[in-house]
């Protein structure tokens, strides 16, 4: 299940991101830090900070670097 939920990040941020260009407004990235939350912590708490972190990237959101707990 890591592997599977791992491979589709990389495979987001290899042919679907440079779609769509520099977005993000954190350091590191919401996949890298998404996909480094998931080695740390295991999926589903992976998982539930990358979307944490996803609600956070808002236009109000000054955003900076903000590394995985």
């Amino acid at each position: 299940m890591k592997n599977m939920i791992l491979l589709m990040i990389r495979f987001y941020r290899l042919v679907v991101s440079p779609m769509l260009g520099q977005r993000c407004r954190f350091v590191p990235s919401c996949s890298e830090y998404t996909s480094e939350a998931i080695e740390k912590h295991g999926v589903f708490k992976g998982i539930c900070l990358g979307v944490a972190r996803i609600f956070r990237c808002h236009p109000w959101n000054p955003g900076g670097f903000d590394p995985v707990p």
